[in-house]
């Protein structure tokens, strides 16, 4: 007896059919393409850039130490000198009066030295000036400030002995220069030797007191400010900005 099977046929399964997989979703893995890296570096570059700048300093400038005083004063000619004549000139300032003696601080005999400093630099057509300012008005005529310059060989040229009414001379230089001066009740003066140095746009730039600066020093400084000057226009006026933002002052 033969036993018969009948088989079931499966059914038909579509040709580009697989096995069947359950494949959940993955989530979609971030990548960054080149204008991500390129706007990454336009943002690290100047950073890395100002940080170059301010760790290596690669100019120097002297401190903006703030604004000097504005002043008319009456000179060893008798003529009017004004703050505004200054203008655009490198100025060195000093502060005495004509019966200093000796035991008295020289601050005047230095600012010739400076002068003649300057005669041998290279200014880069920076024009500098020296003024000595005399708190002792009653006594110091034009006449006593002329004998004065004679004195210590200041070439009058670009060196104006100035003094005032005594009222202004405290207001401009105890008040706007911070130097101090007193009458030492016996005919003299007590005061601070110092020598400051303005820039053409009247801010201080350099302040010498009681040590005097050596003649190097000077020198340097002026340098700084010259070239300052020179290259403080179009572009190079950021880089010298930075240069003071970043307080890229020599050493002392």
């Amino acid at each position: 007896m033969s036993v018969s099977s009948t088989l079931t046929p499966e059914k038909a399964m579509p040709d580009n059919a697989g096995p069947e997989q359950t494949n959940p979703q993955q989530p979609k893995r971030f990548s960054f393409n080149h204008g991500a890296w390129l706007w990454i570096a336009l943002a690290v570059i100047p950073i890395v850039a100002v940080l170059a700048f301010a760790i290596l300093q690669p100019v120097k400038v002297r401190p903006r130490m703030g604004l000097a005083p504005g002043y008319v004063f009456t000179d060893m000619k008798g003529s009017d000198v004004t703050s505004e004549d200054m203008r655009g000139k490198l100025v060195f300032y000093n502060f005495t009066y004509a019966g200093c003696g000796d035991g008295c601080p020289q601050t005047t005999k230095t600012m010739a030295e400076i002068q003649k400093l300057v005669g041998r630099l290279d200014t880069g057509g920076l024009p500098v000036e020296f003024v000595t300012i005399s708190f002792d008005p009653d006594r110091d005529t034009p006449q006593r400030l002329a004998e004065l310059a004679a004195s210590v060989g200041a070439d009058t040229g670009s060196w104006r002995f100035v003094t005032g009414p005594a009222e202004r001379l405290k207001n401009v230089i105890g008040g706007g220069f911070n130097v101090f001066y007193q009458p030492d009740g016996a005919g003299g003066f007590t005061f601070d030797p110092t020598i400051v140095m303005v820039d053409g746009n009247g801010i201080v730039r350099g302040v010498y007191e009681r040590t005097m600066p050596d003649m190097a020093t000077v020198a340097r400084d002026v340098g700084l400010l010259a070239t300052e000057v020179k290259n403080s226009t179009g572009p190079g006026k950021l880089v010298y900005e930075a240069a003071h933002l970043f307080l890229c002052y020599p050493k002392s």
